[in-house]
């Protein structure tokens, strides 16, 4: 299926596409696994929760700044 095929479909067959694709993966024997760089970011926020740099924000403050 190409690009432009599911741009002609409606909203809701994209959906349950999606859907169909999702559940085909999670029936899946295979593993997947995550790229190294995941890793990585995940060291990096661990880091920074460890030494107090995080910052944590609700979801009200996170929409807020998206706002701006």
């Amino acid at each position: 299926m190409t690009i432009i095929e599911i741009k002609k479909m409606s909203t809701i067959e994209r959906l349950r596409a999606m859907e169909e694709l999702w559940d085909a993966l999670c029936h899946e024997d295979q593993e997947i696994e995550s790229p190294e760089w995941h890793g990585t970011i995940l060291e990096h926020r661990r880091n920074k929760i460890e030494t107090g740099k995080a910052e944590f924000l609700s979801i009200e403050e996170l929409k807020a700044r998206g706002n701006k």
